[in-house]
């Protein structure tokens, strides 16, 4: 198969992709019971959540932008700081999006 092909690199993603997943089937269960790994495995969840709500939020085709998601994202970080369950955490996000987007905001 020719490199410069789509398929080949759409292929090759695959197969990273599945060699990954078995790659993680085949850690010791010993390991993945350690203090530390359990530690850095929940802050690195964490990190990485926090790091696509910002971008989802905040980025557009051109850079930075500060739209109705904004409003939404404080919205739902309101629901949860008051310990409301997850699908009032969803809706209030949403209400407040289109609340800002029926008053004008982009």
């Amino acid at each position: 198969m020719d490199p410069q092909s789509l398929w080949f690199w759409v292929l090759l993603a695959c197969a990273a992709a599945y060699a990954t997943k078995i790659l993680g089937y085949l850690v010791p269960a010993a390991w993945l019971q350690h203090r530390l790994v359990t530690q850095i495995s929940g802050v690195l969840t964490v990190a990485l959540l926090a790091a696509l709500v910002a971008m989802n939020t905040f980025s557009a085709d051109d850079g930075i932008t500060i739209d109705a998601r904004l409003g939404a994202l404080l919205a739902a970080a309101a629901a949860l700081l008051l310990r409301a369950p997850f699908i009032v955490v969803v809706l209030a996000g949403a209400a407040a999006a289109a609340g800002l987007r029926m008053l004008g905001f982009p």
